[in-house]
């Protein structure tokens, strides 16, 4: 026998039964037999020539059967069928094409994602601050994953200096735009992604214009001015931030959800210029943006599909040289001045003056 999920709009047909068990070693078999204990069920799933409607799409295992197999592919007794149909108040869902089902396969087997969490990530917009050493392995395995649209902030050219971390970038693109650099690259991966580029710095200026076009922020920016900077425009504009930060053989990263704390919350300040060096200045292993950018690519395609225990008010430390994964709680603080009871900072501000730099310091893309 075969189990047989029934959406709600076809349960009139089975008595109210979300799931019912049939006969049949092939979608044809299945949906005769269906039809003989449920009439009215071939109607509903069929069009006068036999095949599917276009408005019914057909799962076995979580997996969308494609238009080239249909009523033939085969079904195992231990399989489950899905008759999904769109239904009134909205488009209903579309269809993946036969080169979606093969790329996305291995994704939408998981019972967590299924073809539903994998339109969810088709839909989904994402914001990568900076495209290069937290920015590319995340951008990447967003863009593998299939998130529908990417958009990359980044003013900065490609350096050979870049390239021993920076993944989206290689020799043939020393001095083009990161950018446009990071959208080939992205693009080659997977022609699904609609890559947005931002080629501009980021400024208290136009934060809040850009970051209020996507869903979720992933913060890869490497200096304290940006960090604050953006932790302020998603709180004030209710945005989830997926934060990581890197330092020598250090990697740190964490979830901001509006609501239950930011990044002032556990860095109420800056430290003084110098105290912080930059990964210019004192270096970085080449490998240690990967583990953290990677991390940052999990926790924001688990927030997309609303799915697992994500890093809110918890703070993941990896130290490369013990390979040892250490966590921290996190609280909201009630008397930050962005995210508190009686918030101060309603506005962005000047955030290179809040962290005492020079007039010249440039904020990352």
């Amino acid at each position: 026998m075969v189990a047989v999920y029934v959406p709600t709009s076809l349960r009139r047909l089975t008595n109210g039964q979300a799931k019912v068990e049939v006969d049949g070693d092939t979608l044809d078999m299945l949906i005769q037999n269906l039809e003989l204990q449920y009439p009215g069920f071939r109607q509903a799933l069929l069009d006068e020539g036999g095949g599917f409607h276009r408005f019914v799409n057909v799962y076995i295992n979580n997996r969308e059967v494609g238009d080239e197999v249909g009523m033939a592919t085969p079904i195992g007794k231990d399989d489950e069928v899905a008759f999904v149909p769109a239904i009134a108040g909205g488009a209903g869902p579309l269809r993946f094409t036969p080169e979606q089902v093969k790329r996305y396969q291995r994704q939408i087997i998981l019972p967590e994602v299924g073809p539903v969490g994998q339109r969810k990530l088709l839909a989904a917009k994402v914001l990568c601050i900076g495209a290069g050493g937290l920015g590319s392995p995340a951008a990447l395995y967003l863009a593998a994953a299939g998130v529908g649209t990417l958009g990359i902030v980044d003013f900065d050219t490609v350096d050979l200096s870049n390239l021993h971390r920076q993944l989206l970038h290689g020799h043939k693109d020393i001095g083009r735009l990161k950018t446009e650099s990071a959208r080939d690259t992205l693009h080659d991966r997977n022609p699904d992604v609609n890559v947005v580029l931002h080629n501009v710095p980021l400024t208290s200026e136009n934060a809040l214009e850009i970051i209020g076009q996507y869903d979720i922020v992933v913060n890869g920016s490497d200096n304290f001015p940006t960090r604050y900077l953006v932790n302020d425009a998603c709180v004030l504009l209710k945005k989830p931030l997926v934060d990581g930060g890197m330092f020598k053989f250090d990697g740190q990263a964490t979830v901001f959800m509006p609501g239950k704390g930011c990044y002032r919350c556990l860095f109420p300040a800056p430290p003084p210029p110098g105290a912080a060096p930059s990964c210019a200045e004192a270096g970085v292993l080449g490998a240690l943006p990967g583990v953290i950018g990677a991390i940052q690519a999990v926790e924001t395609m688990k927030l997309i599909l609303g799915i697992g225990e994500p890093l809110v008010n918890r703070l993941l430390l990896f130290d490369a040289l013990s390979m040892e994964f250490r966590e921290v709680k996190i609280r909201r603080d009630p008397e930050c001045p962005v995210c508190g009871d009686n918030p101060t900072i309603t506005e962005l501000i000047d955030y290179v003056e809040f962290c005492g730099l020079p007039r010249e310091s440039a904020l990352i893309g």
